[in-house]
């Protein structure tokens, strides 16, 4: 597990310096500015509600998927792209305070990165790693209709 997480931080370390990986999409964390938890702004829950339901994939984390700005939301990142999921929506919740408390409200769960399948909430970077070494992420994403690319990486390794 180690190993893996150092080599999630090399490569994400890398990307941030312009050379590995490429951008992934990110869209913007709302049109609304302004505004509290109750207010309709960006944090609202209505907003979030929106942003989640946006996307089949979508992580809420500290800087953008070319340049994670926690190692958290780093390793986030380097787990979607070893399944080769690059169609996702990212939202930086260091470029917008209401959002970063409205998403913690929204899932009563405290910490960044917050990653959502399918509108449903599924946990932080500790839950991810852990579907992605049991397997789970793999099943998860196939009820998404996205094939994970270690799937194709198994089939190649058993022809040789």
């Amino acid at each position: 597990m180690r190993g893996f997480l150092r080599a999630a931080w090399r490569l994400g370390a890398a990307a941030a310096r312009g050379r590995a990986g490429r951008s992934l999409s990110q869209a913007a964390a709302g049109g609304a500015e302004g505004g509290g938890a109750e207010g309709g702004g960006s944090g609202s829950r209505e907003a979030v509600e929106r942003l989640v339901r946006a996307h089949p994939v979508v992580v809420f984390m500290k800087g953008s998927p070319a340049q994670p700005l926690c190692g958290f939301s780093n390793a986030v990142v380097q787990i979607l792209r070893l399944h080769g999921v690059e169609d996702y929506r990212a939202h930086d919740v260091l470029q917008d305070p209401d959002l970063r408390q409205g998403i913690k409200n929204y899932s009563n769960w405290p910490t960044i990165p917050q990653v959502y399948l399918n509108g449903e909430f599924v946990g932080g970077c500790d839950i991810l790693l852990q579907m992605h070494q049991n397997g789970d992420l793999v099943e998860e994403l196939k009820k998404l209709g996205i094939r994970s690319a270690l799937l194709d990486a198994e089939k190649d390794q058993d022809k040789k």
